[in-house]
């Protein structure tokens, strides 16, 4: 049986601490397979954004020596379009986008990138 795929995004961006953790505590249940496909930088408060206008490039990440992800210069929707469109063999089980250095409470909900990672997948 095929282990389940787990993709983690956020809109902190690739290199934000609560996606590592996340990512690390994950890891430790052999029974997944993480995927992370995140922005390369912080994208904050865009809503739910897509790219349209120009390509958006993709890079492989490393963290201490070993594959980690991927870094897309576009929005946190556009990674997850990206990752079950391109890199995911398969439709991911679970998507988990966070975790998020803010708080998204009330009406702010809606610029929320990370929540609208969320609703993409």
């Amino acid at each position: 049986m095929d282990r389940k795929i787990i993709l983690l995004t956020n809109d902190d961006g690739i290199d934000s601490e609560g996606l590592y953790t996340i990512y690390r505590t994950l890891k430790e249940d052999e029974g997944f397979d993480i995927r992370i496909v995140a922005p390369d930088k912080e994208r904050s408060a865009v809503g739910h954004a897509i790219t349209v206008f120009r390509p958006i490039s993709v890079r492989k990440e490393y963290r201490e020596g070993n594959f980690f992800g991927y870094a897309a210069d576009g929005t946190p929707a556009d990674c997850v379009k990206i990752a079950i469109r391109a890199i995911l063999d398969r439709t991911p089980d679970l998507l988990i986008s966070g975790i998020n250095r803010g708080a998204n409470l009330g009406e702010n909900i809606i610029y929320s990138g990370t929540v609208s990672a969320a609703t993409e997948g």
